[in-house]
């Protein structure tokens, strides 16, 4: 594509990966990007903030946000912030995918399809999982079931974790970003800080580590970021609610925060490609996911 004078058109543009909850949006921002930007585990409720990954190929870069999943119900003040993170991420973008998973659709999907009745650009439905569904026959009717409830551009079924039908995807959200010049430089990949990014993978490992016995209440600050030549030190303090997760999540002895701490260090090394220094400590801190106050602090205030 060229202008009168010759030069290519840069093309640039946001687009909202939006879904209830565990429908596998943080899977399918990762694959796109073919790196790890969000953090993904079992567990509902693990991504928390916009968290915008950034691909640039050519003259398109697209901009992704990839949104908390939304809640029905919680009053907490975290589970406030997180509704309103993923409201504002649909305001300002150029497409939206919105993400479910195969036949299910739950109480909380309507109440996506229901803000989305306010967006006002393309929507494109991911069907997820589809590599799960034994009978592929069956998918056709619940697709135009679903294409009925929702005013959408294009419907797709795919699986972001077997990386199946994703460049079709990906080609279906190009071919609807804007005219622009790039915002980002073409190697980076996110717009979050490192300091973030470090934390994220420590949340990431806890959740992975302790499965359903450490409830939300959790947060990791990072208090110390130092680099001393090709040494990256990190040291980062998990705050949790109760004596008790303290005790879960520092195990026998100390031995489930040395796994953590062991996985989240091969995942830093990856990222910022350096040798790191990971020092992990649990402090607790009670009620802070319902205080608005400590919330602000421990970062969740960039909206």
């Amino acid at each position: 594509m060229s202008d009168h004078s010759g030069s290519p058109t840069t093309r640039c543009g946001y687009v909202a990966i939006v879904g209830r909850p565990n429908v596998g949006k943080s899977t399918l921002l990762n694959h796109i990007l073919g790196q790890k930007i969000s953090i993904t585990s079992r567990k509902p409720q693990t991504t928390r903030n916009n968290v915008v990954g950034i691909k640039t190929e050519g003259d398109i870069q697209i901009m992704f946000v990839d949104t908390p999943g939304m809640h029905l119900g919680q009053q907490k003040a975290i589970n406030r912030y997180m509704n309103r993170a993923a409201n504002t991420a649909m305001k300002d973008v150029d497409v939206v995918v919105f993400v479910v998973d195969r036949f299910i659709w739950t109480e909380e999907d309507e109440a996506v399809a229901e803000k989305l009745q306010y967006a006002s650009c393309p929507i494109i439905l991911a069907v997820n999982k589809v590599d799960q569904v034994e009978d592929k026959e069956s998918l056709l009717p619940h697709l135009e079931v679903l294409s009925k409830k929702l005013n959408v551009a294009e419907i797709i079924p795919l699986s972001a974790l077997r990386n199946v039908n994703l460049d079709r995807l990906e080609q279906l959200i190009i071919d609807r970003m804007p005219e622009g010049m790039h915002m980002y430089p073409e190697d980076q990949i996110t717009d979050r800080s490192s300091r973030f990014m470090a934390a994220e993978i420590v949340r990431e490992k806890i959740t992975r580590q302790l499965g359903d016995e450490l409830p939300y209440e959790m947060a990791v600050e990072i208090e110390e970021f130092k680099q001393e030549g090709n040494l990256l030190n990190i040291g980062a303090l998990i705050l949790v609610e109760r004596e008790g997760q303290k005790r879960i999540l520092i195990g026998d002895k100390g031995e489930r925060i040395k796994l953590i701490g062991i996985d989240a260090r091969k995942d830093m090394e990856k990222l910022f490609d350096m040798k790191i220094m990971l020092k992990l400590w649990v402090k607790v801190k009670s009620g802070w996911s319902d205080d608005e106050r400590a919330l602000r602090s421990l970062g969740y205030n960039d909206l």
